[in-house]
């Protein structure tokens, strides 16, 4: 009975040093790169600094081009991206864990004339191809037999970023074959819809939807895709009204991947500073339980798991 009492005395020594060594941990950490990822690793750092208030963390938006770069040059710990690691850069050394996941969404503005047609309507993949990649449809009509002739404005990604890599993947095309008037960033190409009534563009979800009301941000309107191009969207194409129906249709598999896609932290080979490491075991372990309240999607288990394999 004494031995069993000094093994359990014993224990929770250690457990109450290992967490003490924990708190007590020190360091910088900079992360900078894609809009996408940029809200729900602000939540997992203000989280982590709960029990790490001793580690500085520095993060900056940019785009998932930025954030690769500054990874790949070590001029940051970690860069947020929002696509697919590209061979050359896994050839400079890119170390990608897959730490969450999010959507790519088409938008218009919420004082379009015909909007009640075009939420009826929906937007196929080929008229989607039709307005950014060849240019054929230039008007509303073109796009969408509506009944006027007003043109359509087409707003893209100024800066090399994941949601239009993702957009133009999802017709089979890359960032730099997307028509329309370049904006800087989520926040920019949002505004920019929102501003204009004859407006079209794309954003990630965490910009298209408010993640405390769930609800869509007012001012623009998620246009849903004709998932079986009948010319209608049916009720299991109609999953836009609120972030947790988008949320559970792309967690089902339901809303196409791409532009739904995985979100990456990037360093430069296998991280080797303490606090770094931490940090991003953190992410896919107790960091996890913030990601649906932030507007994500969480990884399966297995994913997670096998993510965590590749840091030991």
């Amino acid at each position: 009975m004494k031995k069993r009492n000094l093994l359990l005395i014993i224990c929770s020594l250690l457990i109450v040093l290992k967490v003490n060594a924990q708190n007590n941990m020190e360091g910088e950490i900079s992360i900078s790169g894609a809009f996408a990822l940029y809200p729900m690793t602000v939540k997992w750092v203000d989280e982590f600094k709960k029990t790490h208030p001793n580690v500085r963390i520095d993060i900056s938006a940019g785009g998932a081009g930025k954030g690769i770069a500054d990874a790949l040059s070590e001029m940051v710990d970690i860069g947020m991206v929002s696509r697919e690691i590209y061979p050359e850069e896994l050839n400079k050394g890119a170390f990608a864990i897959s730490v969450t996941k999010d959507a790519v969404v088409p938008v218009i503005c919420a004082s379009n004339p015909l909007l009640a047609e075009l939420m009826s309507k929906g937007i196929k993949k080929d008229v989607a191809n039709n307005i950014w990649i060849s240019g054929k449809y230039k008007t509303w009509s073109e796009a969408f037999g509506v009944k006027t002739k007003t043109a359509i404005h087409i707003y893209t990604r100024s800066d090399a970023c994941g949601a239009a890599e993702m957009w133009a993947k999802y017709m089979g095309k890359k960032q730099e074959d997307l028509l329309g008037v370049g904006v800087f960033g989520d926040p920019g190409l949002a505004q920019a819809v929102k501003k204009d009534p004859l407006g079209i563009g794309f954003n990630n979800i965490g910009y298209a939807y408010d993640a405390k009301t769930k609800k869509q941000i007012p001012g623009i309107r998620v246009l849903p895709i004709d998932l079986n191009n009948n010319g209608k969207i049916d009720p299991d194409e109609n999953f836009y009204d609120s972030l947790n129906d988008l949320i559970a249709a792309i967690s089902a598999g339901k809303y196409p991947s791409p532009p739904a896609r995985e979100l990456y932290f990037v360093t430069k080979g296998k991280p080797h500073k303490k606090e770094v490491i931490e940090f991003i075991k953190w992410v896919l372990t107790e960091g996890q339980k913030f990601v649906h309240e932030a507007g994500y999607i969480e990884l399966p288990k297995d994913k997670l798991n096998t993510e965590m394999k590749k840091l030991d």
